[in-house]
């Protein structure tokens, strides 16, 4: 099997417990766990409308804080979002080191514009990777095959040499019905030993 891209997902593996944090960090707003993830891991409106492009940041904010009752601006929550977010230096050294031994290195991602532009202007984690497909973009989420399909086009290489590796097990589907390689990502150094397994010179 010749490998040419390694695809990385963001939340879960190159930013650890963005998430998790937010989660965390909404609770001294007033908000309790339960509601903070009815509306922002939960709600059809950020997983069917908001990633996938369908709401802008301020119409998804703005329903975000009306059903939670807040006098906050949308942009002090996303500011409380971002300021959540750290990477994980293994998984970035890791990402840099495939590259300059010549692995492509990608971008799969359900996302939304505010997330990836303020962990981009944080961080500037794009310039570690080749290219990026997010879901607000393409109008589609994982698992969902069009989200892949536009991956392998963007690679230009055939789909058997594209790793794609996912902590949800679910979103794996998509990824093996166009063809490509996949993994399910159970921490970092399973990954490693995972890429080794395929010949990755890691």
């Amino acid at each position: 099997m010749d490998i040419k891209v390694i695809t990385f997902d963001l939340d879960g593996v190159y930013f650890p417990n963005g998430k998790a944090n937010f989660i965390k960090s909404i609770e001294n707003f007033g908000v309790s766990e339960n509601e903070a993830k009815r509306v922002f891991l939960k709600s059809p409106q950020m997983n069917q409308d908001y990633k996938n492009g369908k709401m802008t940041d301020e119409e998804f904010w703005t329903w975000a804080i009306s059903e939670w009752k807040l006098d906050s601006s949308w942009h002090e929550l996303v500011k409380t979002l971002i300021d959540g977010y750290e990477v994980d230096e293994n998984v970035v050294s890791t990402v840099r080191k495939l590259r300059e031994v010549g692995y492509k290195t990608a971008i799969c991602s359900n996302n939304f514009p505010a997330r990836v532009n303020g962990l981009q202007e944080k961080f500037g984690f794009l310039k570690d990777f080749d290219f990026s497909i997010f879901s607000f973009q393409v109008g589609e989420s994982k698992p969902s095959e069009k989200i892949f399909t536009a991956l392998v086009n963007k690679s230009g290489v055939d789909p058997k040499s594209i790793i794609f590796a996912d902590d949800n097990s679910e979103n794996l589907a998509g990824a093996k019905a166009v063809g490509i390689t996949t993994f399910l990502f159970q921490g970092f150094e399973i990954y490693l030993e995972q890429l080794r397994g395929v010949s990755v010179r890691i």
